[in-house]
């Protein structure tokens, strides 16, 4: 594995263990090169997806920017990062078994507003504000009002 820091082509692992959840395989690299230490995590991926974008451009499924949006939603709020691990786990899980490799870019959005609403709800609203690209404060009382309501929050 290539050193993120000096790009050495030989990196040397020191320690592997399985993460909590036993999904990925968390390994601790040093670069003999420059001494950097770092972390890659080994994941099995099942399929390439491809992600359909509304414009109808095709894009590879990347898991990384999936958990970045996820995590500018719940910036400062008190959600322990394994829960998001798993949440993202289970996200890719559900795409990965589905039996389609072209993904609505809607389908992903659709399950992180699910996953989110379980998780914490003001995640939830800042990321439905952006994904539902909320214009007027009724937007926001609108969805609040169905976070109020006895039932889960429904996407659409």
């Amino acid at each position: 594995m290539r050193c993120p820091f000096c790009q050495h082509d030989d990196t040397q692992v020191k320690d592997s263990r399985p993460t909590e959840d036993n999904a990925a395989i968390r390994r601790r690299r040093v670069c003999p090169a420059c001494g950097a230490r770092f972390t890659t995590f080994e994941r099995v991926q099942l399929r390439d997806l491809i992600v359909i974008k509304k414009s109808g451009r095709r894009l590879p499924f990347d898991r990384d920017k999936l958990m970045r949006s996820i995590q500018h939603a719940i910036r400062k709020r008190p959600v322990e990062p394994e829960r998001v691990e798993r949440m993202v786990n289970g996200i890719v899980r559900r795409l990965e078994s589905s039996g389609e490799t072209e993904i609505p870019s809607s389908t992903i959005g659709e399950l992180v507003m699910q996953g989110l609403a379980n998780l914490d709800t003001v995640a939830y609203v800042r990321f439905a504000s952006v994904y539902k690209n909320f214009r007027e404060a009724k937007d926001f009382e609108n969805i609040i009002g169905q976070l109020t309501d006895s039932d889960p929050p429904k996407g659409g």
